[in-house]
């Protein structure tokens, strides 16, 4: 890769081989350094320069990876020689920067959620399609191998049309969480509900379509956050009769999630994502149909967390093959939709429909 000098703030432009991809990532925190690290051991693509407010993270994160490095996001937007724009930034942020990387011509990967808002989530789209390039959310969980699976089997009618649906997800939250971005009503747009909550919306959706209607409670009960919550309670009810519950939690004292589908003719179990989540597993469990215990069936997914790596692969694809990848642009419309439809009905105390994402 061309290199310039440290202080001539400039570096040759890295010519597109049409065969790989040249990714720049703005934010450089947990996520951003996840973004860049899959990027990089991609074989179809390279990380040509990465961005963050520090100077010095940027640096740090820049320099393995043989890149360029700013503390302006703009630098990786206008860059001549930037195909994919990773926006990894608190939420406040990701629409500003995920839709000047549109109208720059670059092809985005941004962070869930889908912006602070609604709102904010149709200007990326309509962005998009002014633009003509692709956009994907990152919805991670549903490159994790237990899901993944539970979906294969739902798709293969394993355990017949579903019926309804439990999901729980959480973690303890920390002392001095205020102080954070996430504690931030501004910079995040919502508290824990639009934080782990987005991911819960957005499986919700993969396995049991678009909800009709919902109705939610919110609740500020351990954490000084102000407007926003730190637990979430949801229902929601779907056009073919099922229905889903979940409760998403920062007082959640010992990590966990949880994803329980059940159909006609049996259920499918989801506990864990690995690390302090424990160790994934699917439990499918095949009724009797003359009564009596089920079959089980219990499959465990040991290992390290790659889904990180899968995201990115199907996204790469996604763009260079011309083809659909997972958690595109509707399916982040939708998951702000339900999102929108859940703090309205917690304000409104009452069921809520879908408003349009168009």
């Amino acid at each position: 890769m061309a290199a310039a000098s440290e202080d001539s703030g400039l570096m040759a432009i890295i010519p597109n081989d049409g065969n790989s991809l040249r990714v720049g990532i703005v934010g450089c925190g947990l996520i951003g350094r996840r973004r860049a690290q899959a990027a990089a051991a991609h074989p179809r693509s390279r990380v040509v320069v990465v961005a963050d407010v520090d100077a010095g993270v940027a640096a740090q994160v820049a320099k393995p990876l043989d890149a360029r490095a700013s503390a302006n996001w703009r630098d990786v937007v206008d860059a001549l020689d930037v195909d994919v724009v990773c926006v990894a930034t608190p939420n406040g942020f990701l629409a500003e920067i995920a839709c000047a990387a549109l109208a720059a011509g670059k092809h985005v990967l941004l962070e869930k959620p889908m912006g602070r808002n609604l709102d904010e989530a149709r200007a990326i789209a309509a962005a998009a399609e002014a633009a003509k390039r692709r956009v994907k959310v990152g919805f991670n969980h549903r490159y994790h191998p237990a899901i993944t699976r539970a979906h294969d089997e739902l798709i293969a009618g394993t355990i017949g049309s579903p019926i309804n649906a439990r999901a729980r997800y959480g973690h303890g939250g920390r002392p001095g969480y205020e102080k954070e971005w996430r504690g931030d009503a501004y910079l995040a747009g919502g508290g824990e509900l639009t934080d782990q909550g987005v991911h819960v919306a957005d499986v919700l959706h993969w396995f049991l379509g678009v909800p009709r209607e919902v109705y939610a409670v919110t609740q500020t009960a351990v954490w000084p956050l102000g407007a926003l919550e730190d637990n979430g309670f949801g229902l929601l009810r779907y056009a073919g009769g099922a229905v889903a519950s979940f409760h998403t939690s920062w007082t959640q004292w010992k990590n966990l999630f949880s994803l329980e589908v059940f159909g006609e003719r049996g259920s499918l179990v989801v506990e864990g994502l690995g690390g302090s989540y424990g160790e994934e597993t699917l439990t499918i469990a095949h009724r009797a149909m003359q009564g009596g215990a089920p079959v089980m069936e219990r499959l465990s997914f040991p290992g390290p967390d790659q889904s990180w790596a899968l995201e990115w692969d199907d996204f790469v694809s996604g763009v260079l093959d011309a083809r659909a990848y997972l958690g595109d642009v509707e399916d982040g419309l939708v998951a702000m939709a339900t999102l929108d439809a859940l703090y309205r009905s917690a304000r409104e105390d009452r069921p809520v429909a879908l408003a349009g994402t168009a």
